[in-house]
Protein backbone atom coordinates (compact mmCIF):
# COMPACT_ATOMS: atom_id res chain seq x y z
CA UNK A 1 0.00 0.00 0.00
CA UNK A 2 1.62 2.94 -1.07
CA UNK A 3 0.14 5.89 1.26
CA UNK A 4 1.19 8.76 -1.12
CA UNK A 5 -0.83 7.79 -4.04
CA UNK A 6 -3.43 6.68 -2.52
CA UNK A 7 -3.78 10.35 -0.87
CA UNK A 8 -3.83 11.55 -4.13
CA UNK A 9 -6.84 9.92 -5.18
CA UNK A 10 -9.07 11.48 -2.32
CA UNK A 11 -11.74 13.65 -3.21
CA UNK A 12 -12.61 16.54 -0.38
CA UNK A 13 -15.05 18.41 0.17
CA UNK A 14 -15.91 21.35 2.59
CA UNK A 15 -19.03 21.64 4.62
CA UNK A 16 -20.70 23.66 7.37
CA UNK A 17 -20.06 22.17 10.17
CA UNK A 18 -23.36 21.10 12.33
CA UNK A 19 -23.83 22.23 16.42
CA UNK A 20 -23.64 25.50 17.84
CA UNK A 21 -20.73 28.26 17.14
CA UNK A 22 -22.99 31.77 16.67
CA UNK A 23 -23.00 33.53 13.67
CA UNK A 24 -19.40 32.32 12.63
CA UNK A 25 -20.39 29.44 11.74
CA UNK A 26 -23.43 30.12 9.22
CA UNK A 27 -20.36 31.88 7.24
CA UNK A 28 -17.11 29.13 7.41
CA UNK A 29 -17.52 25.50 5.59
CA UNK A 30 -14.75 24.03 8.06
CA UNK A 31 -16.42 20.62 8.27
CA UNK A 32 -14.39 18.56 5.63
CA UNK A 33 -15.63 15.43 3.57
CA UNK A 34 -13.68 12.73 2.50
CA UNK A 35 -14.33 10.11 -0.15
CA UNK A 36 -12.18 7.35 -1.78
CA UNK A 37 -13.37 5.37 -4.66
CA UNK A 38 -12.30 2.08 -3.47
CA UNK A 39 -13.50 0.11 -6.83
CA UNK A 40 -11.68 2.31 -9.30
CA UNK A 41 -8.50 2.60 -7.01
CA UNK A 42 -5.38 1.91 -8.91
CA UNK A 43 -2.74 2.66 -5.58
CA UNK A 44 -4.41 -0.57 -4.39
CA UNK A 45 -3.87 -4.38 -5.53
CA UNK A 46 -7.15 -6.18 -6.71
CA UNK A 47 -6.23 -8.61 -3.38
CA UNK A 48 -6.51 -5.14 -0.90
CA UNK A 49 -9.56 -4.12 -2.85
CA UNK A 50 -11.76 -7.56 -1.97
CA UNK A 51 -10.41 -7.36 1.64
CA UNK A 52 -11.39 -4.12 2.11
CA UNK A 53 -14.86 -4.43 0.58
CA UNK A 54 -15.40 -7.10 2.85
CA UNK A 55 -14.09 -5.44 5.90
CA UNK A 56 -15.74 -2.03 4.99
CA UNK A 57 -18.89 -3.39 3.29
CA UNK A 58 -20.91 -1.96 6.61
CA UNK A 59 -19.25 1.74 5.34
CA UNK A 60 -19.36 1.74 1.65
CA UNK A 61 -22.06 3.41 -0.39
CA UNK A 62 -23.74 1.59 -2.98
CA UNK A 63 -21.19 2.97 -5.46
CA UNK A 64 -18.25 1.55 -2.90
CA UNK A 65 -17.23 4.67 -2.10
CA UNK A 66 -15.90 5.39 1.64
CA UNK A 67 -16.73 8.49 3.06
CA UNK A 68 -15.23 10.06 6.52
CA UNK A 69 -15.95 13.13 7.60
CA UNK A 70 -14.22 15.46 10.56
CA UNK A 71 -15.47 18.31 12.42
CA UNK A 72 -13.53 18.33 15.69
CA UNK A 73 -12.03 22.23 15.47
CA UNK A 74 -13.01 25.05 13.59
CA UNK A 75 -10.14 25.26 11.36
CA UNK A 76 -10.95 23.57 7.77
CA UNK A 77 -7.02 22.83 7.58
CA UNK A 78 -6.65 20.69 10.45
CA UNK A 79 -9.79 18.75 9.84
CA UNK A 80 -8.69 17.78 6.55
CA UNK A 81 -5.06 16.82 7.91
CA UNK A 82 -7.57 14.45 11.01
CA UNK A 83 -9.78 13.10 8.47
CA UNK A 84 -6.69 11.93 6.57
CA UNK A 85 -5.18 10.57 9.57
CA UNK A 86 -8.68 8.71 10.66
CA UNK A 87 -8.28 7.36 6.79
CA UNK A 88 -5.02 6.64 6.72
CA UNK A 89 -5.87 4.10 10.13
CA UNK A 90 -9.22 2.60 9.11
CA UNK A 91 -7.42 1.34 5.83
CA UNK A 92 -3.97 -0.18 7.75
CA UNK A 93 -6.39 -1.62 10.14
CA UNK A 94 -8.51 -3.57 7.77
CA UNK A 95 -5.29 -4.48 5.61
CA UNK A 96 -3.73 -6.50 8.45
CA UNK A 97 -4.28 -10.09 8.33
CA UNK A 98 -5.29 -11.73 11.84
CA UNK A 99 -2.71 -14.30 12.86
CA UNK A 100 -3.79 -17.71 12.04
CA UNK A 101 -4.59 -19.51 15.72
CA UNK A 102 -3.12 -23.16 16.29
CA UNK A 103 -4.64 -25.66 18.46
CA UNK A 104 -2.53 -26.34 21.31
CA UNK A 105 -2.82 -29.66 23.54
CA UNK A 106 -2.66 -29.00 27.46
CA UNK A 107 0.67 -30.16 29.45
CA UNK A 108 0.39 -33.17 31.82
CA UNK A 109 0.95 -30.92 34.22
CA UNK A 110 -1.44 -28.76 33.59
CA UNK A 111 -4.39 -31.41 33.23
CA UNK A 112 -2.29 -33.12 36.85
CA UNK A 113 -3.40 -29.76 38.61
CA UNK A 114 -7.02 -29.31 37.09
CA UNK A 115 -7.52 -33.01 38.53
CA UNK A 116 -6.27 -32.55 41.73
CA UNK A 117 -8.04 -29.12 42.49
CA UNK A 118 -10.77 -31.11 41.20
CA UNK A 119 -10.50 -33.74 44.09
CA UNK A 120 -9.97 -31.29 47.11
CA UNK A 121 -13.16 -29.06 46.06
CA UNK A 122 -15.10 -32.49 45.91
CA UNK A 123 -13.62 -33.91 49.05
CA UNK A 124 -14.02 -30.26 50.52
CA UNK A 125 -17.96 -30.28 49.38
CA UNK A 126 -18.29 -34.01 50.75
CA UNK A 127 -16.96 -33.03 54.28
CA UNK A 128 -19.60 -30.33 54.51
CA UNK A 129 -22.47 -33.15 54.27
CA UNK A 130 -24.15 -34.67 57.71
CA UNK A 131 -22.16 -37.85 58.88
CA UNK A 132 -24.58 -40.54 58.20
CA UNK A 133 -25.45 -42.37 61.46
CA UNK A 134 -25.47 -46.18 60.24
Amino acid sequence: MNKESIIQELKFKAVRSSGAGGQHVNKVASKVELSFDLQNSSALTTIEKDRLLKKLSHRLSKEKVLILWSEETRSQHRNKELVIQKFLETIEANLRVPKVRRKTKPTRSSIEKRLKQKKRSALKKTNRTRPKLD
